[in-house]
């Protein structure tokens, strides 16, 4: 079978989960399905950021940027006919089937099979966190891209659920595919590497981690709140530390944590080298996670990977993920969070239990498992 996988969009570096899915089914396709052909169309302004499997076949593609006039002429020819310059590169595309890995089926093909990856409708149900603009594009994109695709992979059962509520989408139609983690994340036992890296971030107290770009669904503000009454209920002496993309919210984290006072509990250590995340998930007593919203959240499988025992919220697609191998908490109750990271934070027996848990959990989301899922869905489509 030959599979194209159309990465025309493709932004390195500012993906966030739809990235690291891309980039860990690329890397386990190939093995699962060794007499397959893969083909990655690429925009020119990516090529050669990232490195793929030699089995894969990245194919080079032109692709309009600003502030080249053609790009503003093709935004006008999308909005009017829902096709642009890059559908010549699709109709041209050789395959059996074409994969759209994020969200949104476009360039459009209409001689091909089509599977597409659908990671989660945010905007359904939190429009205020999303800017006019962006509110017209998805409403524009999201329903046409799931009613037109052959087969729909849902990267949790709350995404299809979310698809077939709100969209109406048949769920034969719908396969749900669960996201990988990388073998990097793992108990690291390598003492020296890991005093380096802790020298290297200054991480002398224990601490709370929270891996995540500073969008509004993330809920910075509401954890910060939650250690502010930690530190003047119950004397907390420990740390959070905050690693991630800095986005719409950066200025307002700042701002809270200088508010409350919590300049000598909170490390903003921003993006980090992926190479090193897995050392501070080691070192980590708990994750904390209090997104208001995930399709499937990639950080709850890595820390559970590492051995680090999770906290998050009780919402969406994070109690699928985690099943009875963390702790939940309403993301809406500072009281709640507070209360919890407070009860384990101290109690080391139930830590160790959630440890060995979330390692076992773990081995439920491999990349391998996902590579082969995805290739039986490639089948189904053809």
């Amino acid at each position: 079978m030959r599979i194209c996988i159309n990465g025309l969009y493709f932004m390195p570096g500012v993906m966030g989960g739809a990235e690291t899915y891309l980039n860990g089914l690329l890397h386990h396709l190939p093995s699962v399905a060794p007499g397959d052909a893969f083909t990655l169309l690429l925009g020119s302004e990516c090529y050669g950021k990232m490195t793929f499997p030699k089995r894969v076949n990245v194919s080079q593609q032109k692709t309009l940027t600003k502030p080249d006039p053609r790009w503003y002429l093709n935004l006008l020819l999308t909005a009017a006919l829902h096709t642009d310059f890059h559908s010549r590169i699709m109709k041209q595309c050789d395959a059996d089937v074409v994969h759209y890995p994020f969200t949104v089926l476009f360039p459009p093909v209409s001689h091909k099979p089509t599977v597409l990856t659908f990671h989660d409708m945010q905007q359904e149900f939190y429009p205020a966190f999303f800017s006019l603009k962006e509110r017209l594009y998805r409403a524009r994109t999201y329903r046409n891209s799931a009613q037109r695709a052959t087969r729909i992979i849902a990267i949790s059962q709350h995404v299809k659920q979310c698809l077939v509520d709100r969209y109406r989408i048949q769920p034969e139609k719908i396969d749900v595919v669960y996201n990988g983690c990388n073998q990097n994340f793992r108990v690291i036992d390598d003492n020296e590497t890991l005093q380096k890296i802790r020298e290297k971030y200054k991480l002398k107290r224990p601490f709370m981690f929270y891996p995540a770009a500073s969008w509004p669904h993330k809920n910075h503000v509401r954890l910060l709140d939650a250690l502010a009454l930690l530190v003047q209920q119950k004397c907390f002496d420990g740390q959070l530390v905050l690693t991630g993309i800095g986005k719409d919210q950066n200025a307002t984290i700042f701002k809270r944590i200088k508010t409350l006072g919590l300049e000598n509990h909170v490390t903003v250590l921003g993006y980090l080298p992926y190479n090193d995340l897995p050392y501070i998930y080691n070192f980590a007593r708990m994750l904390v996670f209090p997104s208001l919203f995930e399709g499937f959240g990639i950080p709850l499988v890595e820390a559970m990977a590492c051995g680090c025992p999770v906290l998050a919220s009780n919402c969406t697609a994070i109690p699928e993920v985690i099943a009875n191998a963390g702790a939940l908490f309403d993301p809406t109750s500072i009281e709640d969070m507070s209360d919890l990271i407070w009860k384990l934070w101290h109690d080391e027996p139930k830590l160790l239990a959630m440890k060995q848990a979330g390692l076992l959990r773990a081995q439920s989301f491999t990349w391998e498992q996902t590579a082969a899922a995805t290739m039986a869905v490639y089948q189904k489509s053809a």
